[in-house]
């Protein structure tokens, strides 16, 4: 941090000279260099942000002479201008005090002699220690960042390395403005969250506090400092080397198994993208691995809601322990399958089932006995299974997963009571489809694109016009209705709805206008409520 002009001024090698401000802009510019100089066109060897000490050669002339000397100075962007009386002028002209003003260029008076070299190493000492630390600082945030890459450390893990090292409270949010982990310092976290997702809203990404999280084109996230007593510099750059560990921690896969297992997911991924595209070859492969022949095969996603684990180890031995789960399920049903970990906490399962007999009878029996078995693994909460179309061809089945995993996820949104032993795509509706790309960047910029000019309006104003608007589009434009539900008269529904559009810049009796924002309020209820999934 550079010392600034009433900085140098405090030093006692300085105070030794009674210096005496006579004129110009503030005292807190900061000083990059001490310079000391006679010349008249010094200004022409100047890059900006020096402190000049001079004995006022300079300004012994004509007034034209010392107005010209000094606005060249503050032209170049001098910090300061430090004369010493006595040698060439016995005191500064009226003109210097005046000029010296207009151009914003504090000038400085010693009324005793002191010796400058005394000045510049005090004050040349001073910057290149700091110089020194600074890159010592980054060198640290360097190597600290590196080695939690290389560690693969979890989210929580690297916003604590953040804050520890500024001294400040981090937070990490999606862009639902969600706190996905965060390391509160000189406060209660209560406190730091208090109306958290309002005045983060209004925390723009130009902020020096805030930066984006994600590559440059697939954003996911911010990282926000709270805090005023960091320096920017340091803070930018400790963000920023946090951001990019976060932006590796998401794209790095951290699974690892054993070698069968291993085999298992080979496979599997080979045939999902298309790999392996020969039907025999695959069949041959999957035989080795236990998998029958001249079976039907089914599709299967097993999603998980289970407690958050931050430790990266844990994850990996829990994703095990629910793949040997749903494996044993399998055996215990006397089926065989293949399986494989997928995103989060969800294992997919290719299943072969005899050709004869109840298909939906089996797979209950199935998927019964691997939901036992699943449930079974700590920090389990919840477990649902997604079933895509069977196939007697191998390929076909491996490359209907996909389909079973949505059906998976968007079941577990649902949360239906009683529970099924396995849902079908024909077994969802639109809100839980929704719910499956939620946590998409993109669907959440949708959402956010089309809600928060009204989101900002309602905070700001203490209003609740979005409430008025959801109550609106779930009556599908009843207005009347509307008016009986918010107990208000009609003059007064009309006019919130003509705010509503002109908040929004939309036509409100606009079909697509209407779907659009529906969709969007539907997003946004369930980004905010996570426990639903």
């Amino acid at each position: 941090m550079l010392l600034s002009v009433g900085d140098v001024l405090a030093m006692p090698v300085v105070r030794a000279g009674h210096p005496v401000v006579v004129g110009g802009g503030s005292l807190d510019r900061p000083v990059r260099w001490v310079h000391v100089s006679e010349l008249p066109d010094v200004a022409k060897l100047l890059v900006g942000r020096e402190l000049i000490l001079t004995t006022g050669q300079a300004l012994a002339g004509s007034d034209t002479a010392t107005v010209d000397y000094l606005e060249a100075l503050a032209a170049a962007g001098v910090s300061g201008l430090v004369v010493e009386l006595g040698t060439y002028v016995r005191e500064l002209p009226p003109v210097v005090a005046a000029t010296a003003d207009r151009v914003g260029l504090p000038v400085v008076a010693l009324h005793r002699v002191v010796r400058f070299v005394e000045i510049t190493e005090a004050v040349h000492r001073v910057i290149v220690a700091d110089q020194y630390a600074e890159l010592e600082f980054a060198r640290t945030v360097h190597e600290t960042f590196t080695d939690l890459s290389v560690r693969r450390a979890s989210l929580a893990e690297i916003v604590k390395t953040a804050a520890g090292m500024l001294d400040a409270s981090v937070v990490l949010e999606d862009l639902a403005h969600r706190v996905l982990a965060l390391t509160a310092r000189h406060t209660g976290t209560s406190a730091l969250l208090e109306h958290w997702e309002a005045a983060s809203r209004l925390l723009p990404d130009t902020d020096p506090d805030v930066v984006p999280v994600g590559p440059h084109t697939q954003r996911w996230g911010r990282l926000i400092l709270r805090s005023s007593r960091v320096p920017n510099a340091r803070a930018r750059m400790v963000l920023e080397r946090a951001a990019q560990t976060l932006t590796l921690h998401r794209m790095i896969e951290r699974d690892r198994f054993g070698l069968h297992r291993q085999a298992q997911t080979g496979l599997v991924d080979d045939m999902v993208n298309g790999r392996l595209t020969d039907e025999r070859d695959a069949v041959a492969l999957a035989a080795t691995l236990g998998l029958a022949r001249r079976a039907r095969y089914v599709p299967l996603a097993v999603e998980v809601a289970a407690e958050a684990e931050s430790d990266p180890v844990a994850r990996q031995r829990r994703t095990a322990a629910l793949l040997d789960a749903a494996l044993h399920g399998v055996a215990l049903a006397k089926a065989t399958a293949l399986a494989a970990p997928d995103h989060g906490n969800r294992v997919i399962v290719v299943l072969a089932v005899s050709r004869a007999g109840d298909l939906d009878a089996a797979l209950s029996m199935v998927c019964a006995a691997i939901l036992a078995e699943i449930r079974r693994v700590a920090g389990v909460e919840r477990a649902v299974i997604g079933v895509g179309g069977e196939s007697d061809s191998l390929l076909d089945t491996a490359r209907e997963l996909t389909r079973a995993a949505h059906v998976a996820e968007v079941a577990l949104a649902l949360n239906p009571s009683p529970p099924r032993p396995f849902y079908r795509s024909g077994d969802v509706r639109l809100r839980g489809l929704l719910s499956l790309i939620r946590d998409e960047p993109g669907v959440q910029r949708f959402a956010e694109t089309e809600l928060s000019a009204l989101l900002r309006y309602d905070i700001r104003n203490a209003t609740d016009l979005t409430r008025t608007l959801r109550q609106f589009l779930d009556l599908a434009g009843n207005k009347t209705e509307l008016a009986k539900r918010l107990t208000i008269s009609r003059p007064t529904l009309y006019d919130r709805l003509a705010r509503i559009e002109r908040i929004l810049d939309v036509d409100l009796d606009d079909g697509e206008t209407r779907t659009s924002l529906h969709t969007a309020l539907l997003i946004r209820d369930l980004v905010a409520a996570p426990e639903s999934r």
